[in-house]
């Protein structure tokens, strides 16, 4: 088939058939995440049986997974080719487009579902702030060339339900290189009828998909896969954990209470103090039972049997917990597994180094759309891709968690160490922005100014008949500054504008 000479409607088709086979699979993932899914490992049997009476108790571990890596994935800014500060135009049209927010949405569903979307076009109402909406996998699907690995074509499509919860309307936006089609169906998307077409004539398509953790081989899958989910090997820890919990809870109900025995008796000799019949509840949990038989004259007997030791279900959700660790990259703390003796701070920053490298991976695979998703703001904006924007790059929150005395007495260092730091991307090491950094800068120069005037008025400034040789060494007077920050009044910024190497003493 070659794919060049596929109509609008064909690849409609296409596009269709790839992303219905893929739905089911993402409806199962966003339960998941949702804490809403079936109970696992139960017998039929027992679920009749027991009906409404017991919950499902659901320990909702995937989500976790997805928001504790997605805590860590801050985009902060833009930087173009060549450029040493961030593009504060490019960040005016993030901030305009509120994607500080919606970003994180789309990396929970990169992270649940395996990729998202980003789509660029053109905003009516203020041409030059180029309009960015994030889109759900299950609403937007794409086909990738699997030579230049861009997006030959994307379909959108929404649906809406009438009264009875059938799809009676039904709306789709076909993307294509040099064009996009609107279309609306009477019937659920049976028969589609174009309503709206735009020639923009850009080239590629305006829609960028944020995979998470892509492979080449799943891409050449049929139908192709996008980016996996982070959930693949914790659900079925997480199905074990949930029905264990309910399991828990079940024998909570019948056997951790103690079973209490009475033979001899009958219903109606188990009374309250005033003497008024008990319920069968009552007779089964209450603390104390009145009757006028006795052991000895009428040779009736009272007992109990020993209650049910739950710590069977403790020791196995504690290991279940670590096999959940070992597979994420969590911390044990993080799943609420600790020892008696408490972990020393060296030994949370150790735990956490996985976690961490997995979270400077996924801001390389998400920052690669990111950077996609700038290059079209700029095509949409001005017509045409800089050469400087060829070489974004997305500037991300420093995922690893160092205090920030730690972190200052680092940089200090390399700044001090013949200069291995320059002043400006020490300050930016500590979370310092770069409006905060230029205002520092500003008072480093009125500072000097000033103490070169205090040193002119009281002549003890260099004159103009002084042997050069004389003059202070410029590089002796920057070591003996006591730290980067001297002048500024400024306190940090929490945003992190820098990757930490991968490994630091």
């Amino acid at each position: 088939m070659n794919l060049a000479e596929l109509t609008s409607e064909q690849w409609i088709t296409r596009i269709t058939r790839q992303h219905d086979a893929q739905i089911p699979g993402l409806e199962i993932l966003d339960a998941y995440y949702e804490g809403e899914q079936s109970l696992s490992y139960m017998h039929p049997e027992l679920l009749r049986r027991l009906d409404t009476r017991v919950r499902q108790v659901v320990i909702n571990w995937p989500e976790l997974v997805v928001d504790s890596l997605d805590e860590r994935l801050d985009v902060t800014g833009f930087r173009l080719g060549g450029e040493q500060a961030a593009d504060r135009e490019l960040w005016n049209i993030w901030a305009a487009n509120e994607l500080g927010l919606h970003s994180e949405q789309a990396h929970i569903d990169a992270l649940v579902l395996g990729r998202s979307f980003a789509i660029v076009g053109t905003n009516e109402a203020r041409p030059s702030m180029p309009l960015v909406t994030v889109e759900s996998p299950f609403d937007v699907h794409v086909d990738i060339d699997p030579r230049t690995r861009e997006v030959r074509a994307a379909l959108k499509r929404q649906f809406s339900e009438d009264g009875d919860g059938d799809q009676s309307e039904a709306y789709a936006t076909l993307y294509l290189p040099n064009e996009t089609i609107w279309y609306s169906s009477d019937n659920g998307g049976g028969v589609w009828e174009e309503t709206d077409r735009d020639g923009h004539g850009m080239g590629v398509v305006p829609v960028v998909p944020l995979v998470n953790r892509p492979r080449t081989r799943r891409r050449r899958s049929a139908p192709p896969r996008l980016g996996r989910s982070e959930l693949a090997s914790v659900l079925p820890l997480s199905d074990a954990a949930c029905k264990i919990a309910t399991d828990m809870m079940v024998s909570a109900e019948f056997h951790a209470m103690p079973r209490r025995y009475a033979l001899g008796f009958d219903k109606d000799d188990f009374v309250d103090s005033k003497g008024n019949p008990l319920t069968p509840w009552e007779a089964v949990a209450g603390v104390l039972w009145a009757s006028s038989k006795s052991p000895k004259d009428d040779g009736v007997a009272v007992g109990q049997f020993p209650e049910a030791d739950l710590s069977n279900f403790h020791n196995t959700l504690n290991t279940l917990a670590r096999l959940v660790a070992s597979l994420s990259g969590l911390p044990p703390h993080f799943l609420g597994y600790s020892t008696e003796n408490p972990a020393s701070a060296e030994g949370i920053r150790s735990s956490e180094s996985r976690h961490i490298k997995r979270a400077e991976r996924r801001q390389r695979s998400f920052g690669s759309g990111w950077n996609r998703v700038a290059q079209r703001i700029l095509h949409v904006r001005d017509g045409k891709v800089p050469d400087e924007a060829l070489r974004v790059e997305t500037q991300w929150v420093d995922p690893a968690t160092p205090t920030f005395a730690a972190q200052a007495d680092g940089v200090v260092k390399l700044y001090a160490a013949d200069k291995l730091l320059p002043r400006r991307s020490a300050r930016r090491a500590l979370g310092y922005s770069d409006a905060q950094i230029r205002d520092m800068e500003t008072e480093d120069r009125e500072a000097d100014t000033q103490q070169t005037d205090r040193d002119d008025a009281t002549g003890n400034g260099p004159t103009p008949d002084r042997d050069p040789a004389e003059l202070p060494n410029r590089k002796e007077q920057e070591q003996e500054r006591p730290s980067v920050l001297a002048g500024s009044r400024l306190r940090p910024a929490l945003a992190v504008q820098f990757r930490e190497p991968a490994s630091t003493s």
